[in-house]
C-alpha cells in the first residue's frame, strides 16, 4: 500500500427520509440541467476506534469500505471548509470473517497517530448500504453535485445492536458554486425541495453516529 493518500474535501448535506418517500427532483436546482440514471453501489464499511473512543471524541473516523468507486481505507475529519477525507486502496487483503482480526495498514495508523498515538484500534461498527447515486450535471455536462439514496443496515459491533434506515446525501461536485453565498443558495434550494417531499435534516451527523445510537 502506498503511504501517500488521496485527499478530498466533502461539502454535503444529509437528510432523513421514510422508506416510501418519493425521490426528490433536483433538476431545477441552481446550475443543474440534468439528473443522470441511478448507479447502484453495494457498500460494506467497518469503522474502527480505540477502546475509549478517542477518535470519535475528536470527530475523526477510520473505516475500511468495499464497493463503489472510492472503496478503500479512509480517514475522515472535520475542518472549517468541510469534511476532509484521506484515502488508500484496499490492496489484496479480504475482509476477515472475524472482524477483530482486521489489521489497520501502517499508513492509516500514521495518519491518525496525532489523535490516538499508539492506542490499539478495533472494530466499532459495521455499516452495509445499498446506494443509488444520481449525478446532477450542468448544461456543459460537468458535475454540479451528486445525490445518493441510501438504504442502510448498521451494527454496533461492541454493543450488539442493529438498526436500519434510509437517508439522502447531496454532495457538491467540481462544477458547484465556488463561493459561500452560491453554495448556500444551492443548499437552500435543495433543503426546500427535500422538505416538499417529506424529508428533513438528518438526525445524526454521520452513519457511524447513527449506528452507535447518537
Amino acid at each position: 500500500m502506498t503511504s501517500e493518500p488521496t485527499r478530498t474535501i466533502e461539502v454535503e448535506r444529509k437528510y432523513d427520509v421514510d422508506d416510501d418517500t418519493p425521490l426528490v427532483d433536483l433538476v431545477r436546482m441552481p446550475g443543474v440541467a440534468a439528473v443522470g440514471e441511478p448507479e447502484l453501489r453495494e457498500l460494506d464499511a467497518v469503522y474502527l476506534d480505540t477502546s475509549a473512543l478517542t477518535l470519535a471524541s475528536a470527530r475523526v473516523a477510520v473505516r475500511r469500505r468495499s464497493g463503489g468507486p472510492d472503496e478503500g481505507w479512509h480517514v475522515k475529519f472535520s475542518a472549517a471548509d468541510g469534511r476532509h477525507e484521506y484515502g488508500w486502496p484496499l490492496g489484496d487483503e479480504a475482509l476477515p470473517a472475524v472482524l477483530d482480526q482486521l489489521a489497520v495498514p501502517e499508513p492509516v495508523r500514521e495518519a491518525v497517530s496525532q489523535w490516538c498515538a499508539d492506542e490499539a484500534l478495533s472494530p466499532l461498527a459495521r455499516v452495509r448500504n445499498t446506494r443509488r447515486a444520481y449525478a446532477l450535471t450542468g448544461a456543459d455536462g460537468a458535475l454540479v453535485a451528486e445525490l445518493v439514496d441510501d438504504r442502510v443496515t448498521a451494527s454496533d459491533v461492541r454493543g450488539g445492536s442493529t438498526t436500519s434506515w434510509r437517508e439522502w446525501e447531496v454532495e457538491l461536485g467540481p462544477a458547484a458554486p465556488g463561493d459561500p453565498a452560491g453554495r448556500e443558495a444551492f443548499f437552500a434550494a435543495v433543503d426546500a425541495a427535500v422538505a416538499a417531499v417529506g424529508g428533513r435534516p438528518a438526525s445524526s451527523e454521520s452513519k457511524l453516529q447513527r449506528a452507535l445510537g447518537r
